[in-house]
């Protein structure tokens, strides 16, 4: 690391998606900077310059770093908290098998930047957590782990992730205001001094951290709820024949209406955790959340639903054993985050039926374990990944698929006659498909051409 002092090097823990989007802003804001993670392989391939980001801006900020000292990974978060003044948790809280947070992961990272840490130094959680968790548990667990009281000896505030992988560092630096919470006032006025150093859009400071916590799981839950009505009404609209596009854009040039887009499901690991850790802290204070619980209920029977529009497609069709390309494994487009996909969802669903042919194409995925395990290839090549497909399913946004059309996936696929299901909205000419073509889609009537 340089010559500057503990109160110019920022502990990053966590270096994962949001991890390395904030080592990556705070080096471009003049910082040195410690990743620290638990994952040694991930450790040393940063160390030795292999940064796997989609931003360029984040690969090019630690790439810098490396080679001019400012930045360097380690497993030991203990050491990092003593080199630093300043310590930015980013490490998530899990969900369990039975759906309830798990915080073995993130209060192990909590507590390494306890005892590391001095008397003046300053403690940002920016993960995701049920409110309440800053005030009822990191607060005690750095107090014990460092024997300073926080606020008076040791700064503690909450300051949520804010990003969009695929465009963090501007969402950080230019498009979002800072949300910022102090434990205390002089906790809040640090924090508010480290963020107004990266943030141009300013700082918006809450009255308490679990009002801050609260304000972040509002966000994802607006989306999954608006989504959840998208995907009814699309099933809707179907069912009507007529195209839920058609409708959205009519009713949002209403300026109190914005419907969202439906899909296949909700993935990644934001919005379909955030309802989960609201319903966690209602059942603690003996409180339920029926349209919160309902909405994830809808979004995550989409993939059951995507999967019986294979069906229907594969009945048109005649094929009792149809080979299927699903187009998409990352959860949104743009990017390669897999984390929680639907489209794993929607593979389950095809296997559970008897769908015994299926390969996934992804630009941006290199390899899946999941997909590996189940025996499912993961193809590069897209007209490869299309080639003698009797059923295509479009399951992620990706940009490389926005201008399909059905006569190229008819074409590509080499087949006499050939099933698409458009999970995404995508396809522009489903309306007059050629011939030998079925189409069916998440918010639209089915179009054949047989």
């Amino acid at each position: 690391m340089g010559a500057a002092g503990r109160e110019g090097r920022v502990a990053v823990y966590g270096m994962g998606y949001v991890g390395k989007a904030v080592a990556a802003v705070m080096l471009r804001a003049g910082f040195e900077v410690v990743g620290v993670d638990v994952s040694r392989e991930k450790v040393e391939e940063l160390n030795r310059g292999s940064v796997r980001y989609v931003e360029a801006e984040v690969r090019e900020a630690i790439l810098r770093g490396l080679r001019e000292g400012s930045f360097r990974a380690t497993v030991d978060g203990v050491e990092a908290s003593r080199e630093c003044g300043v310590k930015v948790v980013t490490v998530p809280v899990y969900l369990g098998r039975d759906l309830q947070p798990d915080f073995s992961s993130f209060e192990a990272a909590v507590r390494a930047a306890g005892e590391g840490s001095e008397k003046g130094d300053l403690v940002v959680v920016e993960s995701s957590v049920p409110p309440g968790t800053t005030i009822g548990l990191v607060k005690p667990v750095l107090e014990e782990a460092s024997g300073l009281r926080v606020e008076d000896e040791l700064l503690l505030a909450y300051s949520p992730e804010r990003v969009y992988v695929g465009r963090a560092v501007k969402d950080i630096e230019e498009r979002y205001p800072k949300v910022v919470a102090g434990v205390g006032p002089r906790s809040a006025e640090a924090a508010v001094a480290l963020y107004s150093r990266v943030a141009k859009r300013g700082v918006v400071v809450l009255s308490s951290p679990t009002a801050a916590e609260l304000e972040k799981l509002a966000e994802g839950v607006y989306r999954d709820v608006n989504i959840a009505l998208a995907n009814e009404l699309a099933r809707l609209a179907a069912a009507l024949g007529v195209d839920y596009l058609e409708v959205r854009e009519a009713a949002n040039t209403q300026p109190y209406c914005h419907l969202h887009m439906p899909g296949v499901g909700v993935g990644g690991y934001c919005i379909p955790v955030y309802p989960r850790f609201l319903t966690y802290a209602a059942s603690r204070l003996g409180l339920e959340l029926p349209l919160v619980e309902l909405a994830r209920r809808i979004n995550l029977s989409m993939p059951g639903y995507t999967a019986d529009l294979v069906d229907a497609v594969a009945g048109r069709l005649g094929v009792s054993e149809p080979k299927v390309a699903i187009l998409g494994l990352a959860f949104r487009g743009g990017v390669d985050d897999t984390r929680l996909s639907p489209t794993y969802d929607l593979l389950d669903a095809l296997l559970k039926k008897g769908y015994g042919d299926v390969v996934v194409h992804d630009p941006y995925v290199e390899r899946d374990a999941q997909l590996e395990a189940l025996g499912v290839e993961l193809v590069k090549d897209l007209e490869g990944a299309l080639r003698g497909r009797d059923v295509i399913v479009i399951a992620t946004d990706h940009p490389e698929y926005a201008g399909l059309t059905l006569g190229f996936l008819k074409s590509a696929s080499g087949r006499e006659r050939v099933g698409v299901v458009d999970g995404r909205l995508v396809i522009k000419d489903w309306r007059s498909p050629p011939p030998g073509v079925v189409y069916a889609a998440i918010g639209r009537p089915i179009a054949a051409n047989l």
